[in-house]
């Protein structure tokens, strides 16, 4: 990566006396694949139509490889949007769509048809030029529209939650599409999404935003493992709370006892586990690092996994904890008592 395709300095965007986005500074990398994640109303897709021109920031600068985009109108932007609707239009053939902003171009028509064919190759559509539209599946219409925005050939190609009206099947199929694609054309692409899932998977980083602001920006391993704040940790994941007591370098953990944390400060808060750093212990099993006691209150069975909620002795609520259905291993019912084990090391704290 050569440095920032993207710049955003102090950016700000009011509607009234109602303030979309706090100042906002970021940049993205030139090839990056990076995802703008939140729930509804924090913000993101506001942020995205401001890189694209279709929203004027409030304040605040917005640069695209290095050129100040003030004043600057969408279409004279090196950037194109792919819409959560994809915007196809239902009376035009697949090659007519893609084509669509060529219809101003000085190329030759025999240049614009091979421009069209190396559109719909890149996402899978060789030979689809002729057909209509609207006979096409979900999935389909979103590479006409994935053609259309990469046949102008932007320097960065922004996708506003383009997958949210696929079946779960096809969306996980795309995902790795349009990661495929993102590497074979090697632009930047930035993604607005609320599925943290998605965006884990897809991701170079993301930045997670609540409110308006951005929260945390970090590669997606980053996020799920040392997330910074407990908003953070609880929007990514499952992430299990309990309460604790720090004195002297160690901490009370609610069900699971004295532990050593000797960087943190006395007082109180609440320590974080992931459900797969906590192991139901079997018959047989390896003893772990540390093992709490507690019972089955809830099952749930997924097929690969099964997730159970168990309440340690002296903690007020259940923790989830998540465990691979391997061959031979019985699946424990409701009531059981249960063994578990867990690794300090994958406490992660959170101060009041």
């Amino acid at each position: 990566m050569s440095g920032p395709i993207i710049s955003l300095t102090g950016v700000t965007k009011h509607y009234g006396s109602f303030q979309a986005l706090q100042p906002t500074d970021l940049d993205i990398q030139s090839g990056e694949f990076f995802s703008l994640l939140g729930p509804s109303g924090c913000g993101k897709t506001t942020l995205l139509r401001t890189i694209a021109g279709f929203e004027t920031p409030s304040g605040g600068v917005v640069r695209i490889d290095g050129a100040d985009m003030a004043g600057v109108p969408p279409n004279r932007r090196p950037t194109n949007l792919v819409f959560q609707s994809y915007a196809i239009f239902p009376h035009l053939s697949v090659a007519e769509n893609v084509g669509f902003g060529l219809r101003r171009s000085t190329q030759s028509k025999a240049e614009k048809a091979a421009a069209v064919e190396e559109a719909l190759g890149m996402v899978g559509l060789e030979g689809y030029g002729p057909r209509p539209t609207h006979a096409m599946s979900g999935g389909q219409r979103q590479r006409v529209a994935l053609a259309r925005a990469l046949i102008l050939k932007p320097k960065v190609l922004l996708l506003d939650e383009p997958l949210s009206a696929l079946d779960k099947k096809l969306r996980e199929q795309m995902q790795g599409e349009l990661r495929r694609l993102q590497r074979q054309v090697g632009i930047t692409f930035i993604l607005v999404t609320h599925d943290q899932e998605e965006a884990l998977i897809m991701s170079d980083r993301i930045a997670v935003m609540f409110e308006g602001q951005i929260a945390q920006l970090a590669t997606p391993e980053a996020l799920y493992r040392q997330p910074d704040t407990r908003q953070v940790a609880d929007f990514i994941g499952v992430m299990n709370f309990l309460p604790a007591q720090f004195v002297d370098g160690s901490a009370e953990i609610a069900g699971l006892g004295r532990v050593d944390l000797p960087d943190n400060e006395d007082g109180s808060g609440v320590v974080g586990l992931r459900p797969e750093t906590l192991q139901v212990l079997y018959d047989g099993a390896d003893a772990p690092a540390r093992i709490a006691e507690g019972d089955v209150v809830e099952v749930t069975y997924y097929g690969d996994m099964t997730y159970y909620d168990v309440r340690f002795d002296g903690a007020d609520k259940p923790v989830t904890i998540s465990m691979k259905n391997l061959a031979g291993r019985a699946v424990l019912e409701r009531g059981a008592r249960a063994r578990v084990g867990w690794d300090p090391r994958a406490l992660v704290v959170f101060r009041d």
